[in-house]
């Protein structure tokens, strides 16, 4: 057990400090290529750490994989934090980054490893084996990096009572009454007005994006006091009740620098001012604006827009007699978000790509918590148009085939579907000792107890016995446990973006999830161990699936 007797607010990834010194507010233009940009200067929050023991030598591994994830939930209080933190992750990695719009013919390759994004909250990586042939399969790893927030509204300025309020709005089914008396802060991107555009008009404005994190409690949600609510049930009105403070309103009255006019925007060039959205200090607090505008590096005057979420300031740690748990907000999913993220990246150094003849792909989607229908959610075209891209990359020795075959472009991409595999990761519910009648009696995972594989005969899950011998192959060569779910007849089961792929691919999929507790709360609980374990079983996948694809038959 490691001692609790000092603590050192010293960062354990100290490679590249000086890089990483600034905030998560680097610029990103509203291309890909600006993503990477952002997540190099990006700042990994500090946390509380043990003085005494945390050097890698005197860690176990499972531990320095728990402390790893403990950074990178800690710098992403936002999907596009998590796209920024992945994507620091891959560059160091060696992987490129390209991007979607151009022509990747004489870019991906085989023996490559690239990354690219889409609107800066999905991510998409892979590493293409030196022995690809078009049609050949892909194994595929797909998470999401979303979870249930409060996100400012577009109009949020409100005031009750002499309190300044900021109204927000329900993202995803959160458990809200764990929001709470919590120590709130704001973070997101912010669209800023910057210059002129190259070869744009004398004049004419260039817009780019900035990540922000405000790294002070700024806002609360208090509870009303139990003499003044009798009742046992505490079920909060999500539009009235759930309305954070953020100071008094006398004091943003005496605040008067955002009043000048310096604070507002220039006119348009040509000289026509009008403007079809009330200004944003009309919309917004100013003294709100400021603070966002500070963490932005600009004026006031340069915001045109935002998407600005609430988190809980208190940082993720370990937790426990024996740092068996994980104390966290967004473990679902940025969990596997991270282990999957990092087991592409371990595969590639444990199973070198020389003798690989597939593709080994990870895809961590926006938009999971409500649905997954959006233009970078996993019901989007962002899979399908890039599986398709894959499938038809030329082999490193294509013109040995047979001139008598037909183009092997032609039915290449089908191919690879039809041969490639998917494990949908997202995190599962390990049973609570305090409510275990709710759990089905013979499937109770438990942290620390290694991956959870979710089943539902009504394809909740997309799961079967195919895939589940496949990943028991994987598994055992890795030395990782595995456990099973099923949901209580009369319990409704939750999905995933496992079902959703599934269909529209055609692709084998298995569905599956780190165990954790209090789902969809501000404030989850998850096991130190299962993080290196769930690490070992996606670069243990990746890195055997062409081999063991082949030995699964069934059609």
């Amino acid at each position: 057990m490691l001692g609790w007797a000092a603590f050192t607010t010293v960062n354990l990834l100290q490679v590249n400090a000086n890089a990483l010194a600034g905030q998560f507010s680097g610029r990103v233009v509203l291309r890909a290529s600006q993503v990477a940009r952002t997540a190099r200067a990006a700042r990994v929050t500090p946390r509380l750490r043990y003085s005494s023991s945390s050097s890698p030598a005197n860690m176990s591994q499972s531990k320095a994989a728990a402390l790893e994830f403990l950074d990178f939930v800690n710098a992403s209080p936002t999907p596009y934090h998590a796209v920024a933190s992945a994507s620091r992750l891959l560059d160091a990695a060696g992987f490129a980054l390209i991007r979607e719009r151009d022509n990747w013919a004489s870019t991906v390759k085989p023996g490559g490893k690239y990354y690219l994004t889409r609107n800066g909250s999905s991510v998409v990586a892979f590493a293409v084996g030196a022995r690809w042939q078009p049609g050949n399969p892909i194994g595929m790893v797909g998470a999401h990096t979303d979870s249930p927030c409060l996100r400012v509204k577009p109009v949020s300025k409100r005031t009750a009572k002499g309190y300044i309020q900021v109204g927000v709005e329900t993202y995803g089914g959160g458990v809200w009454h764990s929001w709470f008396d919590r120590d709130l802060s704001v973070a997101g991107r912010v669209l800023v007005r910057e210059g002129a555009a190259e070869g744009a008009a004398e004049g004419a404005a260039n817009f780019v994006q900035k990540l922000v994190k405000v790294d002070k409690p700024i806002m609360r949600i208090p509870h009303l006091a139990i003499h003044l609510h009798r009742q046992t049930n505490f079920d909060p009105n999500k539009e009235d009740e759930l309305l954070p403070i953020a100071g008094l309103a006398e004091a943003e009255l005496n605040k008067s620098a955002d009043a000048s006019p310096e604070a507002q925007p220039p006119p348009a060039a040509d000289g026509d001012d009008f403007q079809p959205l009330k200004q944003l200090a009309e919309r917004h607090h100013p003294a709100f604006l400021s603070l966002v505008a500070e963490q932005a590096g600009v004026d006031v005057s340069q915001i045109v827009d935002f998407e600005l979420v609430l988190y809980d300031t208190h940082q993720s740690c370990l937790g426990g007699l024996n740092d068996e748990f994980i104390f966290s907000p967004r473990l679902d999913n940025l969990t596997m978000t991270f282990c999957s993220i990092q087991g592409l990246i371990s595969s590639v150094r444990t199973a070198p790509l020389d003798n690989d003849a597939s593709i080994r792909l990870v895809a961590c989607f926006d938009h999971e918590e409500i649905g997954s229908c959006s233009a970078h959610g996993a019901d989007s075209n962002l899979l399908p148009a890039i599986l398709r891209r894959l499938s038809v990359i030329p082999g490193s020795s294509s013109s040995s085939s047979s001139s008598s075959s037909p183009p092997a472009a032609d039915t290449a991409f089908e191919q690879t579907l039809s041969t490639s595999f998917l494990l949908s990761a997202d995190m599962a519910h390990a049973v609570h000792p305090n409510y275990a009648a709710k759990y089905e009696r013979n499937h109770g995972p438990a942290l620390n107890g290694g991956p959870v594989i979710k089943i539902n005969a009504n394809q909740r899950y997309a799961t079967n016995s195919p895939g589940i011998v496949l990943l028991q192959e994987v598994a055992r060569a890795a030395r990782v446990p595995l456990q099973l779910f099923v949901v209580r007849n009369d319990s409704p089961c939750g999905s995933t973006i496992g079902p959703i792929l599934s269909a529209k691919l055609g692709v084998r999929t298995l569905d599956l999830g780190n165990p954790q507790l209090a789902m969809h709360s501000i404030r989850e609980t998850g096991g130190s161990r299962d993080v290196e374990y769930a690490v070992r079983l996606f670069d243990g996948f990746l890195s055997r699936f062409c081999e063991l694809e082949g030995r699964i038959l069934v059609d």
